[in-house]
């Protein structure tokens, strides 16, 4: 380890107080890293060198990865090591960044346990890759539906409504709200015709839907929050609505570069990321945010969709 002194000067920089506050957390490459703090690859390759030469960081190779560490004092070096660390939480509480790079990590480890379990799904996940007859994503659908309990269900940017009709099927109550009197009309009509007695759709907004609060069993916004000026809104608004213990299901894209989805779709925000997610949900009021990567499309620009669930307590 550097002395004491070097060693201070070293976390005069944000950067490498941000990196080493998350390699005292948690192992990690640079990809990893970079992921968490947003930041180019060779601007972190270069401050880990620094953080390495001075001893305050190792690393080992990990298959094609190299995983960085806060290096661990002799016995010696414990009490300077020790003061050292308080100093540099204490320069850590200065950086508002720090609270996101722990809600980034999160994910971050997240995928890692995903991408851990990747070799048993591409042996047990086959289900679509090869014909079956009978067998197929909208029977498996269908049957999940029916395993749902009878809740009261807040469909926030519903469109048409099909998912509001597919949820109608076994919900005890379903509100569907869009901002479109065509999209509302057109919904209206389609359940009327197909005998839906407990679907009724709503003209509004979803950050400021025409739902009593605490009436929710659970609120659904799929793909609708990147149409939303105001998510973050969108959200607060969307825990006001539920019970406690209620649910929140989102759909949405995950964060892209197709700058004319804006054109295309009327898209305001170009996806979210999976931490974006995170802090946006945690800061509306939600705990037990979960989110997961769910689908990639094959074709350019290979939108991905990403699930966010998370409770109200």
């Amino acid at each position: 380890m550097a002395s004491l002194l070097k060693s201070l000067g070293l976390i005069a920089d944000p950067t490498r107080v941000r990196l080493l506050l998350l390699l005292k957390q948690e192992e990690l490459s640079v990809a990893e890293l970079q992921e968490v703090l947003s930041l180019p690859q060779s601007n972190i390759s270069a401050q880990l060198s620094k953080l390495k030469a001075a001893g305050l960081v190792s690393d080992r190779r990990s298959g094609k990865n190299r995983l960085y560490s806060l290096d661990e004092p002799t016995a010696k070096e414990a009490d300077s090591r020790m003061h050292f660390l308080a100093l540099l939480e204490a320069a850590g509480g200065e950086l508002r960044e720090v609270k996101k790079d722990a809600t980034a990590l999160k994910v971050v480890l997240q995928k890692r346990e995903r991408t851990a379990q990747a070799y048993f799904d591409a042996l047990a996940g086959k289900f679509g890759r090869h014909y079956i007859p009978g067998r197929s994503w909208k029977g498996l659908g269908e049957t999940l539906l029916k395993l749902l309990p009878p809740l009261v269900i807040a469909d926030l940017g519903a469109g048409e409504g099909t998912l509001s009709q597919l949820l109608a099927q076994r919900a005890e109550k379903v509100i569907a709200v869009d901002n479109s009197e065509k999209m509302v009309a057109y919904g209206a009509d389609l359940a009327q015709r197909h005998g839906f007695k407990n679907l009724e759709y709503r003209l509004g907004d979803i950050e400021n839907p025409p739902i009593d609060p605490g009436t929710m069993d659970l609120v659904f916004l799929s793909q609708a929050l990147h149409h939303a000026q105001r998510p973050a809104q969108a959200l607060r608004a969307a825990y006001a609505l539920l019970k406690p213990g209620g649910r929140i299901v989102l759909l949405d894209l995950l964060k892209h570069q197709f700058e004319k989805a804006r054109e295309l779709y009327a898209d305001v925000w170009l996806g979210f990321s999976e931490s974006e997610l995170h802090e946006m949900m945690g800061q509306a009021g939600f705990t037990k945010v979960e989110t997961s990567i769910v689908h990639r499309e094959s074709q350019s620009p290979h939108f991905q969709t990403v699930l966010a669930m998370a409770e109200k307590v």
